[in-house]
């Protein structure tokens, strides 16, 4: 109930700031972790160096992370949760594409938001230190992901079909909340209010949905089809050349341990991974 009173105290001013935060930095941030995702279709190589870059913030990337990411997600997902729980859909009374883009919109909100969550812990475990890792991460198959061997443990960590499966579906739910949401974000600030501008907003913000759809389906094809051994090596090597020249300090929470002697997609047991590290 306290919830309730504050969300309705302040409906006005939250409900617009969700709808901000939906663009930027979260819309934002999807936009940005495609894109660098998408660059393991180039090659390993060019993935690692875009994981590099970030990771050259060094101590910045945690406080860059949890202001300008994690937070407003959680804050976005948390209001939306209110939002969606205040509100009905008029489907079965009025089956408009309007009432279905309702529905849509906030069914993969709940869908976005849920996947984020186990997303950030499939891949980072939610925590870094250490009985979290033993008694949590690791039993529970989290924690997949390491900075510095970036294309080798995504490919580990996406080669199960039903994980990819289930990327294909939040992703694709995240996808479809921030194009529809781009609309109805323009409605709420009053960018167009009439019938024709929002006709307009609608066909631009679709074909933006399309763009990124295509963008996502290359991101998970290029992460299920990495050539593990090949990944392997070139990070290896870049790992030795940026510590030699003293680019990066050495770092072996972001590497993998040793990987098993079969590391390709005929039934083999993943590489065992170190403990947490952040993307």
């Amino acid at each position: 109930m306290a919830a309730q009173s504050l969300f309705a105290r302040h409906e006005f001013f939250l409900r617009r700031l969700h709808s901000v935060t939906g663009v930027f930095p979260v819309g934002a941030f999807l936009l940005m972790h495609l894109t660098i995702n998408a660059s393991l279709l180039s090659a390993p190589s060019t993935f690692q160096k875009n994981l590099y870059q970030i990771h050259s913030l060094e101590s910045l990337l945690p406080i860059v992370e949890w202001l300008f990411i994690l937070l407003p997600i959680l804050f976005h997902g948390i209001i939306g949760v209110v939002i969606i729980r205040s509100g009905q859909a008029n489907t079965g009374m009025y089956p408009f594409a309007a009432n279905i883009r309702y529905t849509l919109q906030r069914a993969t909100g709940i869908i976005a938001f849920a996947f984020i969550v186990w997303h950030v812990f499939h891949m980072h475990g939610w925590f870094h230190f250490d009985f979290w890792a033993e008694h949590v991460s690791q039993p529970l198959h989290g924690a997949r992901f390491r900075a510095f061997n970036a294309a080798l443990t995504l490919g580990i960590a996406m080669r199960n079909p039903v994980v990819l499966a289930l990327y294909a579906v939040g992703v694709m739910s995240c996808v479809y909340h921030f194009a529809n949401g781009l609309w109805t974000m323009g409605i709420t600030w009053g960018l167009w209010t009439s019938v024709g501008a929002q006709r307009r907003a609608l066909q631009l913000c679709a074909g933006f949905g399309v763009a990124l759809a295509i963008l996502a389906v290359g991101v998970l094809y290029g992460t299920y089809t990495v050539d593990i051994r090949a990944a392997k090596e070139t990070e290896d090597r870049m790992y030795e050349s940026m510590v030699n020249s003293k680019e990066i300090r050495p770092n072996p929470e972001r590497r993998t341990a040793e990987t098993e002697g079969n590391t390709q997609r005929d039934g083999a047991q993943p590489a065992v991974l170190a403990d947490g590290s952040s993307e």
